[in-house]
């Protein structure tokens, strides 16, 4: 990772990453400033200049009325800040017994003041957890990019796959999906699908659910290995 970069530097990198390689409609895009700015909690000239600092660093390329990309050293300290909130939102849930809806907003205000050693610390005394408690995969140390989780809705009938909701989906959307059984880590199987963007109907703790396209594509998905027939005699 870069050295002397601060929280915002991290959080912007984060921003960039998502929007640009960090879901599977978003790869090889750019991000905009505007977007940014929204992301950050900030102006669209605040977003502007901070993203300068960092181009001047090489760890992003910004051009003018463009938008704004990675480098190979941009992605992968994205990349590294993106597992160390991950592992900080394991330790806030598994040991400080905060939900997982909570643990997004608090890992934010101390992450990034961690050394890498307690970081590592943390995570082997978790038990080098998989997920994070929203339900996506821990990137190893060594990564410089993220696998994207596709949304539930681009599953097909017969597919099987456990759920991850991010911490941004709105509170009334996460009570909505915890009501029909949708939590992080359940597991799920799509039993059939409309057409032409209809509904789909997915088995959820031994529930069938039937959910629109709207709410399918808010719930992100690990897509499990198709299960192999058993050899008959």
């Amino acid at each position: 990772m870069p050295e002397n970069l601060g929280k915002s530097d991290r959080e912007m990198l984060k921003a960039i990453y998502r929007q640009t390689i960090g879901r599977p409609s978003a790869d090889g895009q750019v991000a905009h400033t505007g977007s940014l700015a929204e992301a950050m909690g900030t102006s669209p000239a605040t977003a502007t200049a901070h993203v300068k600092r960092l181009a001047d660093r090489g760890i992003l390329v910004h051009t003018p009325y463009v938008g704004v990309s990675l480098t190979d050293a941009g992605r992968g300290a994205a990349v590294a800040a993106i597992r160390r909130h991950r592992i900080v939102e394991r330790f806030l849930a598994d040991v400080l017994g905060y939900e997982w809806t909570d643990a997004d907003r608090l890992a934010t205000t101390f992450e990034h003041d961690l050394p890498d050693e307690v970081e590592q610390r943390i995570f082997t005394v978790l038990g080098l957890p998989s997920s994070c408690p929203h339900g996506f995969p821990i990137p190893a140390a060594t990564d410089i990019e993220l696998a994207p989780l596709p949304p539930l809705y681009d599953l097909e009938p017969g597919d099987t796959a456990e759920v991850a909701v991010p911490g941004s989906t709105d509170p009334a959307m996460v009570e909505y999906l915890a009501s029909i059984g949708l939590r992080p880590g359940v597991r799920v199987e799509v039993r059939e699908r409309e057409p032409f963007d209809g509904p789909i109907l997915v088995r959820v703790d031994g529930n069938d659910r039937s959910l629109g396209r709207t709410v399918a594509n808010q719930v992100f998905v690990q897509k499990q290995p198709a299960t192999q027939p058993q050899p008959t005699e």
